[in-house]
């Protein structure tokens, strides 16, 4: 079904799949815009009200998708249509959903905040004082600090995946991945933007008040 709507004729699709890759497309270039998923780096997906998943396509720059560049996986992360190939993380997307039904969708990218400062930080990136922690659940005050978890990198993604499993209930913030990249979700698209948007200003500031220092 496809509903036009208002003088501009704009054309909107009550279809969730159309609607997902719209979502994952739009989400893809905001991500570019501010230099979050260099060359093929990053990814992003969406849950669908059958249980599938939509994700980017493995290998695709997610600053110029199309609709090929998004696929279906299923719960466990096996692609849907013969041929597809999602990205090597996919697990650690499917892990997020399977841990709250809530989740609608997951953003994953390469910042230079979240690289640089992971390869510093110990086990965890503390964030306190700043006003912008409270576009995450349950903050209402800047007087406050959360903790952002980081796990070592590791090729082995279903190994990675074991390592984050116990950590999944009490990450408001999302992770990050040493050296690697940063993982954030929400109950939709809009919200996980919100949520990935706000921690790379905070992982900015942060690296920011570092150079200060020295």
């Amino acid at each position: 079904m496809v509903l036009r709507k208002g003088s501009m004729d704009k054309v909107i699709s009550s279809d969730p799949r159309a609607v997902a890759v719209n979502d994952i497309i739009a989400a893809g270039r905001r991500m570019d815009r501010f230099g979050w998923v260099p060359a093929t780096a990053g990814n992003i997906s969406c849950r669908l009200p059958d249980g599938l998943i939509a994700i980017t396509r493995s290998g695709g720059h997610k600053g110029m998708l199309t609709p090929h560049g998004v696929i279906e996986v299923t719960a466990e992360g096996a692609p849907v249509h013969e041929g597809d190939r999602p990205s090597a993380e996919t697990l650690l997307h499917c892990q997020v959903y399977a841990a709250s039904p809530r989740t609608g969708a997951v953003l994953h990218g390469h910042s230079v905040a979240s690289t640089v400062l992971s390869m510093l930080a110990g086990d965890a990136i503390t964030l306190a004082g700043y006003e912008v922690l409270k576009v995450f659940e349950g903050q209402d005050t800047h007087d406050t600090s959360l903790r952002l978890p980081v796990f070592d990198n590791d090729q082995d993604i279903a190994r990675l995946a074991r390592v984050i499993a116990p950590h999944m209930p009490d990450m408001p913030l999302g992770y990050v991945i040493r050296g690697h990249g940063v993982y954030v979700w929400g109950d939709d698209m809009g919200m996980a933007l919100a949520r990935l948007e706000g921690l790379e200003f905070l992982l900015a500031c942060e690296l920011e008040k570092r150079k200060i220092r020295t």
